[in-house]
């Protein structure tokens, strides 16, 4: 039995290949899984529960095939798809997680989160993310009709990607100070993380004492997840379905 973790999918109707992907890690590797976590943006974009989409009845749909199966599933929100609620949860069976938590790893504790808030070099980022994360701030978006809504989400997005087409790489990378204090503040040594886009395992020393910290890769030109069970942590790639 093993536990798997992917973040970033990005799932968006524009590419649908990788919704299909997606689908079949589901029904083929997912369900064989002692438990499942997604560490954010499962979504290229969700504004709101509310959203009658097809690819979110569709995804929240398998996902509680494989919950009913007998596979927890573990949500925690990235910076596309923080807006995900408790309707999303019950339609999906998903527990929705914090954006940090500890979890019991095979006698290890971990800590698990999407890692945007790694990137403290990234200022305006930050910026942008304190603000999405205000409640009152939610509530005024999310009380706006659904086309202005995907109006906005298709203009933040844009405004994102040329953002960071304009940013030095390290700026959008982690910063391995706040790596370190993140690890000390929450008494671990060990961290799986997604955001980057940058698919690795690092190891380290941190205050005399073996550090671990996985990163996840995204979904867009295949699948990728970690893989763990009590032996170790292995990082797997799978190309993305024909068509």
């Amino acid at each position: 039995m093993s536990t798997l973790f992917i973040s970033d999918l990005h799932l968006d109707p524009a590419r649908p290949a990788i919704t299909a992907l997606f689908l079949r890690f589901l029904t083929l590797q997912a369900r064989r899984a002692e438990a499942f976590y997604i560490l954010g943006d499962l979504f290229e974009a969700w504004i709101g529960d509310d959203d009658d989409a097809e690819l979110g009845r569709t995804v929240a749909l398998a996902l509680r095939t494989l919950v009913d199966g007998g596979v927890p599933v573990s949500f925690l929100h990235g910076n596309r798809d923080f807006l995900i609620g408790e309707r999303f949860a019950a339609a999906s069976g998903v527990r929705l997680l914090p954006e940090t938590q500890i979890i019991d790893l095979y006698g290890e504790p971990v800590l698990v989160l999407h890692g945007d808030t790694l990137c403290t070099d990234d200022i305006d980022y930050q910026a942008f993310r304190t603000q999405a994360r205000d409640p009152s701030w939610q509530a005024r978006l999310l009380g706006l009709p659904l086309p202005q809504r995907r109006a906005l989400a298709s203009q933040l997005r844009e405004t994102s990607r040329q953002a960071t087409q304009q940013k030095a790489s390290d700026i959008t990378d982690a910063n391995l100070e706040t790596v370190d204090h993140t690890l000390r503040t929450h008494g671990a040594r060990r961290m799986i993380h997604g955001h980057t886009h940058r698919p690795a395992i690092h190891e380290w020393i941190l205050d005399g004492l073996a550090a671990r910290r996985a990163v996840l890769g995204d979904w867009y030109d295949g699948g990728n997840l970690l893989c763990c069970d009590a032996s170790g942590w292995q990082l797997q790639f799978f190309a993305a379905l024909d068509g």
